[in-house]
């Protein structure tokens, strides 16, 4: 064939549209040149069968195809496998080769216990709930469980609970309900808690204000008594019983009335008296002032004034009372009788509270307990001082040391004083009546544990009011474990004889005898006293949380069916 021949076009037979343009190099098999989806890319080996792979599945390789195995550099990864950027520097950040540490719940421990624990684990650490009260196919109503818990938690806080307790009671409400994603958060007004059904779905958030807080340990017991149904599997509570019982519990009317507390704080204050030396004469007018200050109380209380200047008001009454019977020249230790009267009016219970808090890690709610305890010691000095200062300037001779009792105590007259104030005590805080015998005694033997240790022992004071607190917060904690109950109600009431009411006089004496030094140095010794009663208390508590176990699921279960509302 000529060049000129090659050079001619080709007619259309000639081509089609499977033959390469012109310029287009074609494959070296002609028979390969069409493929489909099905084809193994070039490149890849295809394995020769060998004889015990005769039987072959649908999902098997075609016969005479090779696939090449993966390259050495990047081998085939899996769940298991180290990542990529994985270096002996980042080795913390992964689960360790023994495995996450397993926490182990039981259900013989009390559900407060339970519910704190899991508290203090991440939510992705959690165990799954196991709804306790059934409902219908669809589900607990999330906003009314969330509405409930909040309920629950204002009751709590509202009568003196601490933070870390009214979060594990609205942790136990919810997961009682089958929700586990909750998150209850806490601080010195507000409540809230969050339920994130999955992490696709948008949370549901609610909150509370605590607008006032009153202490009412009946009703706080009753509450407590409402959540331990709800955590027992045994006993069946629906949402709509879950709320009657709580309107219930919300329109129970305090179970002493008012004349019986202001003769509560009498008693309180005349015991205080004859523990640090009053007689008779000593006890009769502490107990006058300080059922002057309470009812003077009420009327500012009826009147809206602030709790500040209930406080201001409510110390006058027992510090008139001593400076008058000072200037009659009365043979009577008036020092003790302000002492007493400052007894009935100091924050123990919201001292230990917030003390409570900032040792549990809730700093936000400590500090504003202990800010309001700063505040009712401030209304009570100005109301002592400003009576001491005209007491001082028309004449009286108040003598600091005339409030000791000598070197010679009764040890009977004050255990009998310490009992009196301790039931004193919790009338004022309106507890159930079938404890305030176990939180009388309880008081006594906290008074008997600091004489011994002060008086006999010769020990400082603060060291053996911080054992003597301990004393209370352990036999507090068993007591509150046997009824499945709060702590407060035996706790709050036994710190009583131990607070720094002498202390808090002296000081406050000093600084109006313009004896500023020594006047601080009482102050001081105040404070110290006061936090070893509230660190005494919580680590009593803790010792038994952490190496006592009381109560299990039998004893639980009889008590649920002997149990009424």
């Amino acid at each position: 064939m000529t060049d000129a021949e090659d050079r001619k076009p080709q007619s259309d037979e000639a081509r089609s549209v499977f033959v390469p343009p012109s310029g287009v190099a074609a494959p070296a098999d002609s028979e390969s040149s069409t493929t489909s989806e099905f084809a193994v890319p070039d490149g890849l080996a295809v394995p020769k069968p060998g004889p015990e792979s005769e039987t072959t599945s649908e999902f098997a390789l075609p016969a005479g195809l090779d696939v090449a195995p993966p390259p050495q550099h990047e081998p085939e990864g899996s769940a298991f496998s180290t990542p990529r950027t994985y270096s002996a520097r980042q080795a913390a950040a992964f689960t360790p080769p023994a495995g996450v540490p397993l926490v182990r719940l039981t259900k013989d421990v009390p559900w407060q216990d339970r519910m704190r624990t899991m508290l203090r684990m991440p939510v992705t650490e959690r165990p799954a709930p196991e709804p306790v009260q059934r409902h219908d196919d669809s589900g607990p109503a999330v906003p009314r469980v969330l509405d409930l818990s909040l309920r629950i938690g204002e009751l709590l806080l509202a009568g003196g609970e601490g933070a870390e307790d009214v979060e594990a009671a609205m942790f136990a409400v919810c997961r009682s309900y089958g929700l586990d994603r909750c998150e209850p958060t806490v601080t010195f007004t507000l409540l809230s808690v969050s339920y994130q059904p999955s992490l696709v779905d948008d949370p549901v958030t609610a909150s509370r204000t605590v607008r006032r807080r009153s202490p009412d340990y009946t009703r706080l017991a009753a509450v407590y008594q409402l959540v331990d149904d709800l955590s027992d599997d045994e006993t069946q509570v629906t949402l709509e019983e879950a709320y009657r019982r709580l309107a219930e519990i919300r329109r129970n009317r305090h179970p002493y009335p008012g004349w019986a507390l202001t003769l509560a704080s009498g008693l309180l204050a005349g015991s205080a008296s004859v523990l640090v030396g009053g007689g008779l004469l000593v006890f009769v007018a502490a107990a006058v002032g300080a059922m002057l200050g309470d009812r003077l109380a009420w009327l500012c209380a009826g009147r809206g004034l602030p709790e500040f200047y209930q406080f201001t008001v409510a110390a006058t009454p027992p510090a008139a009372i001593g400076v008058a019977l000072t200037l009659a020249h009365a043979d009577v230790k008036a020092s003790a009788v302000i002492t007493g009267g400052l007894f009935a009016l100091l924050p123990g219970r919201a001292l230990v509270a917030g003390v409570q808090d900032g040792l549990t890690g809730f700093y936000i709610t400590a500090s504003a307990r202990l800010l309001e305890v700063l505040y009712f010691f401030v209304g009570i000095v100005i109301g002592v001082l400003t009576v001491l200062y005209f007491g001082v300037q028309l004449g009286a001779n108040l003598v600091p040391d005339a409030a000791l009792g000598g070197s010679d105590p009764q040890p009977l007259l004050q255990i009998a004083a310490s009992l009196g104030l301790s039931f004193a005590f919790a009338v004022l805080l309106q507890q159930e009546r079938s404890t305030v015998l176990m939180v009388t005694l309880n008081g006594g033997v906290a008074w008997v544990v600091y004489g011994a240790m002060h008086y006999t022992g010769g020990i400082s004071p603060v060291a053996s009011t911080a054992v003597a607190a301990g004393v209370v917060g352990l036999f507090g904690q068993l007591l509150a474990r046997y009824r499945f109950a709060s702590a407060l109600p035996y706790t709050t009431a036994a710190i009583g004889p131990l607070l720094p009411g002498s202390a808090t006089y002296f000081g406050l004496l000093g600084i109006a005898q313009n004896e500023v030094d020594s006047g601080l140095t009482s102050l001081t010794k105040a404070v110290a006293l006061a936090m070893a009663i509230a660190i005494g208390v919580n680590l009593g508590s803790e010792i038994s949380r952490l190496f006592l176990r009381i109560g299990s699921a039998e004893k639980r279960r009889a008590a649920k069916r002997t149990r009424g509302f």
